[in-house]
């Protein structure tokens, strides 16, 4: 969940902590960066009182500092927060209860100290006489610097603990000898034991510095993704683990046998989904293998760029440009992969993910149980497309969660062609299903069975609100506005729920409201007045401005029209369903379309022939 999202589910005691941490930065920043203060100087009033747009933007501006203050605060809380961190930072862990962070803590601990012994285990059986550079010798190397850099301080008559500039050697340290990031915390664990319990307070510390929020009344645990990304470079995590997953369902059986090669693993016998979870747990350096592991020893560089360039292809990344060397095109792929999940939110349509996460379910009737093994997500509540949006999942995501096979029988299944990726094959179908509806909008409105089903669209009556109102996100999103689904779910409650919530800024919105009709003209004013002023309230409660109220249905009555011209509480804009159909056309029909939300600010019937002229 962005930032901006998590400020509006917090109340101003929650937020506290992270506005006072980010005040204390941003302090201290200004006072040796003037071109920093001067930004900061042009946001308007304290920061105790700043809008949840005001944070959000200081939080942009003095992000490196942040992220720098949070390091240096992070190497003093010491293992037991690298341990949170690192479950805090994971794909679905973003928004969870207290306890059930607290339960992934225990089974994290329990691997690693499973781990650290094993590892003091071969040390001390190993024969460190011989000539043999085995793994247990590049282990003991490693396991002695790590002893040395955190007893010095001991022998100096000061806190135990490993600097920033110690982690950076035992980093290279650990690359050169290829020790993986899972053995580093096991012999980590075996010289300063992680403390078993504590984890609780442990988040309290990390609250204190701007990591995590603590809503209090159901102890849920919100990180935001800005914070995530921030975590992970902090890290020296290059890619998440959902699109490192991605990379590898990507390569062949050849290629993870060659990753497992180049770091002593066993490969014989060892199936294909055993060699990726493998791979995933040895947390490797996404650059070194992907430069150096697939391909293995014989091929020259001229060959791994090629591969580079082939494997951008397979992922279906959309490049302007390619990269002349191995170093550009890997970078490439990482940048795509990590700032993707707008773009993928944006292929599909709110209504195409739910077609497709609904169909999912069919074909995989386990999808759910699977998702929530695969990302850690707790099963305290059911798993919907709005929770997964919330935790930042993609369609990308999940597809990339089931197996080559288990894709390719979903696409057979549906009747889809067998050449091409199957994956984007799946994406395009629900994207298509999307166009059909909006195709046949006017008739959607209209409650029109018969127009429906001859256009090949199968729908329930009972269904047809919920498909309309779906259908009016989706123009609205190829109109390149942002439906913003989890402000809404946020102040949406079980008496008021919205329709749509349009975000024209940090604080400014626009609340849609989609009405079907089946005869004659809509005239239910009293009705939708008091619904959209309840929806009004609730959006200003949540410290947002509510530029207008947009009515869509097939048509209105005289009586509702001028009831909305007179209305002096809130601003009402209404537009028929044929004429946001006329608005669409005309943008799609445009090389360079000139459109803005505020053409739905006017107030009255909306004139959509004029808007179409003019986009």
């Amino acid at each position: 969940m962005k930032l901006s999202n998590i400020l509006t589910v917090v109340n101003q005691v929650e937020k506290s902590k992270f506005v006072n941490f980010l005040d204390r930065v941003c302090s201290e920043a200004i006072a040796h960066d003037k071109e920093l203060a001067k930004k900061v100087r042009s946001l308007d009033g304290q920061i105790k009182n700043a809008s949840s747009s005001e944070i959000v933007q200081l939080f942009q501006l003095v992000l490196p500092h942040f992220e720098n203050s949070v390091k240096q605060h992070l190497s003093m809380l010491g293992a037991q927060a690298k341990l949170l961190v690192n479950i805090i930072s994971r794909d679905g862990n973003s928004i969870a209860r207290g306890s059930w962070i607290e339960s992934l803590y225990s089974k994290e601990w329990e691997l690693i100290s499973k781990q650290a012994q094993e590892s003091f285990a071969m040390l001390n059986e190993a024969d460190f006489a011989s000539d043999t550079f085995d793994e247990a010798k590049r282990l003991h190397i490693y396991h002695s610097c790590l002893s040395e850099a955190h007893q010095n301080d001991i022998r100096a008559n000061r806190e135990a603990k490993i600097t920033d500039d110690e982690r950076g050697i035992l980093n290279i340290l650990a690359e050169k000898l290829d020790i993986t990031a899972e053995q580093q915390s096991a012999l980590e664990h075996l010289v300063n034991q992680i403390p078993q319990t504590g984890a609780l307070d442990c988040l309290n510390a990390l609250r204190e510095i701007g990591l995590v929020f603590i809503r209090r009344k159901d102890h849920t645990i919100f990180v935001a993704d800005e914070v995530v990304s921030l975590l992970n470079r902090i890290e020296g995590k290059e890619l998440a683990d959902k699109h490192i997953l991605r990379v590898l369902r990507t390569l062949s059986d050849a290629e993870l046998s060659n990753i497992l090669k180049s770091h002593g693993k066993r490969i014989r016998g060892v199936e294909r989904p055993e060699k990726i979870k493998t791979i995933l747990q040895m947390k490797l350096s996404v650059s070194s293998m992907l430069q150096n592991d697939i391909c293995g020893t014989e091929a020259n560089l001229n060959d791994r760029k090629e591969r580079l360039k082939e494997l951008i292809s397979d992922l279906s990344l959309d490049l302007d440009k390619l990269g002349s060397t191995i170093d550009e095109r890997t970078e490439l792929i990482i940048n795509s992969l990590n700032s993707c999940s707008d773009l993928e939110f944006n292929a599909l349509s709110a209504t195409g993910f739910k077609e497709m996460f609904s169909s999912l379910q069919v074909h995989l009737p386990d999808l759910t149980k699977t998702l929530q093994l695969e990302f850690e997500i707790e099963d305290n509540e059911p798993l919907t497309v709005d929770r997964l949006r919330a935790l930042s999942i993609t369609p990308h995501d999940i597809l990339y969660v089931l197996s080559n096979d288990q894709v390719k029988d979903i696409r057979e299944s549906m009747g889809l062609g067998k050449r091409g990726n199957a994956r984007q094959m799946i994406l395009e179908s629900f994207a298509d299903a999307t166009d059909r509806l909006i195709d046949n909008y006017e008739a959607l409105s209209q409650r029109d069975l018969a127009k429906l089903k001859a256009a090949n669209i199968e729908i329930a009556e009972a269904d047809i609100g919920v498909k309309f109102e779906e259908t009016t996100k989706a123009i609205f999103e190829q109109l390149g506005l942002t439906v913003d689904e989890d402000l809404r779910k946020s102040v949406n409650t079980a008496k008021d729920k919205a329709d749509i919530l349009l975000s024209l800024s940090e604080d400014d919105v626009i609340i849609g409201e989609a009405k079907t009709c089946k005869n004659g003209d809509f005239a239910k004013y009293s009705t939708t007045s008091r619904q959209v002023k309840a929806y009004v309230n609730r959006c200003e409660a949540a410290g947002k401005r509510v530029a207008q109220v947009l009515i869509i249905a097939p048509s209105f009555s005289d009586d509702f029209i001028d009831s909305a011209d007179t209305d002096t509480e809130i601003n009402i804009s209404l537009l028929e369903a044929k004429g946001l159909k006329l608005i669409y056309d005309a943008f799609k029909s445009r090389r360079n379309p000139k459109f803005t939300a505020k053409l739905f600010t006017k107030g009255g019937l909306l004139k959509a022939d004029l808007i179409a002229k003019n986009i």
